[in-house]
C-alpha cells in the first residue's frame, strides 16, 4: 500500500504536479536535503557533530537503517531501509527540527527557514525501484566528497558513513522485496545502462 502526503491538497499547481512524500512500508529510500540558499551551515565540525547526533538518534528511534549517508557543508544524502513507511514524516520532522534549532544556535546569523529546496519542500524522498537504481544511488551518496572536491577517496572523508556494504545492502533489499516495483518512474525508465 502506498500512502502519499503533500503540504497542499491539490495534486497540481497549474500544469505542474505537486511534490509528494510517499509513505511505503518495507522500502529502500533515498533522502536528500539542503540548507536554504545553499548556506554552508555545516562548515564547522561542531555543526556536523550536531547533525550526526540528531540523525543517529531519530533514525534509530524510527527504525530507518542507513546504508550510506554523506554530509557536506550545505546538504546531505542518505540511502536506507525503512520498515514502517509512516515513520518517514516524524523521523524527518525530528531530524530537521532539532538540527535546525541546534545548528542555528551556533551560527552567527539564524537561517530561517533552515531547510529549503526547490518547490519549497524541506527534503526530497524517493523510493528505490530496483537493484540498478539502488546501486546508482549508493555510489552517488558514497562519492559526494569526491564530486565536491573535498578528497579523492570516500574512506578519507569522516562525514561519509557507510552502514552496510553495497553488495550486502542490495542482497538484503532483494530478499526483503524492498524495492518499489510496478510504479513507473519516467526519468529513470528512459535511461540506458
Amino acid at each position: 500500500m502506498i500512502r502519499k502526503g503533500s503540504h497542499k491538497s491539490e495534486e497540481y499547481y497549474g500544469t505542474q504536479h505537486r511534490f509528494e512524500h510517499w509513505y511505503c512500508d518495507n522500502m529502500v529510500y533515498f533522502i536528500t536535503a539542503r540548507c536554504r540558499h545553499q548556506t554552508h551551515a555545516f562548515a564547522s565540525d561542531s555543526c556536523k557533530a550536531v547533525f550526526w547526533d540528531r540523525f543517529d538518534h531519530y533514525t534509530q528511534k524510527y527504525g530507518f537503517v542507513p546504508l550510506v549517508t554523506s554530509l557536506l557543508s550545505n546538504h546531505y544524502h542518505t540511502l536506507g531501509y525503512l520498515k514502517v513507511g509512516l515513520n518517514l514524516g516524524p523521523m524527518m520532522k525530528g531530524i530537521h527540527g532539532s538540527v535546525a534549532k541546534l545548528v542555528n544556535d551556533r551560527l552567527p546569523e539564524r537561517l530561517l527557514p533552515f531547510w529549503v529546496d526547490s518547490g519549497h519542500q524541506n527534503y526530497f524522498d524517493g523510493c528505490i525501484r530496483d537493484e540498478r537504481q539502488c546501486r546508482r544511488a549508493y555510489r552517488y551518496t558514497l562519492t559526494q566528497c569526491t564530486r565536491h572536491g573535498i578528497c579523492r577517496h570516500p574512506e578519507d572523508y569522516p562525514h561519509t558513513h557507510v552502514g552496510v556494504d553495497l553488495d550486502r545492502a542490495v542482497t538484503r533489499a532483494l530478499e526483503l522485496k524492498a524495492f518499489l516495483t510496478g510504479v513507473p518512474y519516467k526519468r529513470y525508465d528512459h535511461r540506458k545502462g
